[in-house]
């Protein structure tokens, strides 16, 4: 169970860390404002993107409930499979377009190593407020 831990904990700390700095660049480069022009998105879902990206990693890394951590990856799963689509219409180089699927296989490890951790019994309000 130790690796498995240790293993979710390097895979989802990875995955947030690039994904905040993703967003990161999102809002600060200009690199990044040409980069989504290039693929034909309008310049405000950048910074919509980019506050998804860091609540999902937050998500991803606080104690907060399995229904939260679940939209979490879903909502990247789809971010992440949509840019892959998106590098693959506009003709984009072929390290552009295998990024996305390498993270994907990066936030995969972190999903499948999530649903291996294993589960405390939740306390109930009782059970909280004596301890």
């Amino acid at each position: 169970m130790k690796a498995i831990k240790i293993t979710y904990w390097i895979s989802t700390s990875i995955f947030a860390l690039v994904m905040a700095f993703s967003a990161y660049n999102y809002v600060t480069a200009e690199a990044m404002k040409q980069g989504f022009m290039h693929l034909g998105y309008p310049d405000y879902f950048r910074t919509e993107l980019a506050v998804a990206k860091v609540i999902g990693a937050i998500l991803l890394l606080a104690p907060v409930g399995v229904r939260l951590k679940e939209w979490a990856y879903a909502g990247f799963t789809f971010t992440l499979a949509a840019a892959f689509i998106a590098h693959m219409a506009s003709g984009d180089p072929v390290a552009m377009r295998v990024s996305p699927l390498v993270f994907m296989v990066l936030l995969a490890l972190s999903y499948v190593t999530y649903h291996r951790l294993p589960k405390t019994a939740p306390r109930s309000s009782s059970q909280t407020a004596v301890a």
